[in-house]
């Protein structure tokens, strides 16, 4: 079992640094900046699962996307059950990426999977990948789509206290109109939020082959000319581990470098001065758009 000790590396407490920030809530005044920082893919691997809480214990990350079906969704549970301040979104899950690490259903939904019965890799077939591997073009059923979401969302739920909000991984879950009302459907039952009025996309400026130096000067840059609004910025953070470095997929294997320079941008002092300068107020899904309201 991990030592929790790993996780609370920073002197001063995410609770106090988060307040030394700036936290907002509500929707926002005339005039102030709020920044929803989202770490992305917690549950689909041990290096994942520290570097999205580190995100956030050491940095600047305020919400978090849980991939349910994943192999690590369970330690990710425990980490954010003991982080009851991380806002925690059901990253609705219906692909599995990478070549040489899969998942699939938690439900019997043989339109949803291949033939090793894992999800499809991508949401839509690409010219460059091998044929029959597109989610969209594979003879997905909506009613097996719902079950496995149903399934997703409440067992995030039974072990995930902060669930507030819904999200798409890749996308695929929104990706064709009945899909999308279908989300709709669930979140309105459920109580969470899905639509993120108001907001916009912070936009690096980067690629994934930058270094954590460029992505740190890059986002340091972005924050120095933000205008008053709410913004949102999603990124994957990771870790630089031999468990990392294998996981990917064509055209795109340095996985582990590019995710541990996220994690090194959300957690840079350089960052967090900046911030602190301007008086961006680190702000979270549950802060600016309550589940159920």
């Amino acid at each position: 079992m991990m030592n929790r000790r790993v996780f609370c590396r920073s002197v001063v407490p995410a609770a106090m640094l988060a307040g030394s920030l700036g936290v907002a809530s509500g929707a926002g005044s005339d005039g102030a900046i709020k920044l929803i920082v989202r770490a992305d893919d917690i549950g689909s691997s041990h290096a994942a699962n520290v570097a999205c809480i580190q995100s956030y214990r050491d940095g600047i990350a305020r919400s978090v996307e849980v991939m349910v079906p994943c192999p690590w969704f369970n330690e990710a549970a425990r980490m954010l059950r003991e982080n009851p301040g991380y806002d925690v979104g059901v990253h609705l899950t219906l692909t599995s990426e990478w070549e040489t690490m899969k998942w699939g259903p938690m439900t019997a939904a043989p339109s949803l999977v291949d033939a090793q019965g894992n999800f499809f890799p991508t949401t839509s077939q690409r010219s460059n990948f091998p044929p029959n591997t597109g989610f969209l073009q594979c003879g997905w059923k909506i009613d097996e789509v719902e079950k496995e979401l149903r399934a997703q969302i409440e067992l995030a739920l039974r072990e995930i206290p902060q669930v507030s909000h819904l999200s798409s991984h890749m996308g695929t879950p929104t990706s064709h109109p009945k899909l999308r009302a279908l989300v709709e459907k669930l979140a309105a039952e459920y109580k969470l939020t899905l639509a993120t009025p108001g907001a916009r996309g912070l936009r690096w400026g980067v690629d994934s082959k930058a270094t954590a130096q460029q992505r740190i000067a890059a986002l340091v840059k972005a924050l120095e000319t933000l205008e008053p609004g709410i913004w949102i910025l999603v990124e994957h953070p990771g870790l630089d581990t031999e468990e990392m470095r294998a996981i990917g997929h064509k055209g795109y294997w340095n996985v582990a470098a590019h995710r541990d320079a996220v994690t090194k941008a959300f957690t840079s002092d350089k960052v967090k001065a900046v911030i602190k300068k301007r008086g961006i107020q680190l702000a979270s899904y549950a802060d600016v758009w309550p589940a159920g309201k």
